[in-house]
């Protein structure tokens, strides 16, 4: 997951050690915002990686991630504006 991810946005967690490199996060994201890794991880997968930006929380990702754990996506919560009566 890159360091300058702005906690406003969504963005997705990848489990490295979990990631198998199947690809079909990869495939089935809509907004193109994940990439195979050069890096392998502990079991000698080249584990998925976010870009750092461009993720739009709809979680194709998570859903579509045959190994449990592997992927997260966090939405941050939207600040409930205040409703004032006129």
């Amino acid at each position: 997951m890159s360091d300058v991810q702005n906690k406003q946005s969504p963005y997705p967690v990848i489990h490295a050690l979990e990631c198998k490199a199947c690809g079909r996060c990869v495939l089935d994201c809509p907004k193109q915002v994940l990439e195979l890794g050069k890096v392998l991880n502990e079991r000698g997968y080249a584990f998925a990686v976010y870009k750092g930006e461009g993720c739009s929380g709809c979680g194709n990702c998570y859903y579509t991630c045959p190994e449990p754990n592997a992927v997260e996506v966090r939405v941050p919560k939207v600040p409930k504006k205040e409703i004032t009566e006129a």
